[in-house]
């Protein structure tokens, strides 16, 4: 069984810095690609990064690239997304999936387990 449980979520100035954690406590945790993705309410869930099984891959929504970083360890159980240079845009609810496949994927459909979201908040 996957559960995913996020945190790291919280208020920060614009500029500054985060690390959001998403732990699995299930046992295939290393045979599945992660991802992150955000949502604002009243919009639509937006790809944010992606990392395979091994980790040796990745991916970024163009809105991040060069600001965040994916990364797993899987002896943990823990996918992290560190996030640097945060904008107020950069505002919304952020959740941790999990997918059957080692590939990574920005689809959301494509992902089978979902955490409960952290909230970030950055502010101008």
């Amino acid at each position: 069984q996957v559960q995913l449980v996020e945190s790291g979520g919280r208020l920060v100035q614009a500029g500054g810095s985060l690390r959001l954690s998403c732990v699995d406590s299930g046992r295939t945790f290393s045979m599945r690609a992660m991802g992150w993705f955000r949502q604002v309410p009243g919009k639509e869930r937006e790809f944010v990064a992606a990392i395979s099984a091994g980790g040796g891959s990745t991916d970024y929504a163009d809105s991040v690239k060069g600001r965040f970083t994916i990364s797993r360890d899987n002896v943990e159980n823990t996918v992290y997304l560190q996030m640097n240079s945060l904008k107020p845009e950069d505002t919304s609810v952020y959740y941790c999936a999990a997918r059957t496949y080692q590939t990574v994927t920005h689809y959301d459909q494509l992902y089978e387990f979902w955490g409960q979201g952290t909230q970030v908040t950055v502010s101008s």
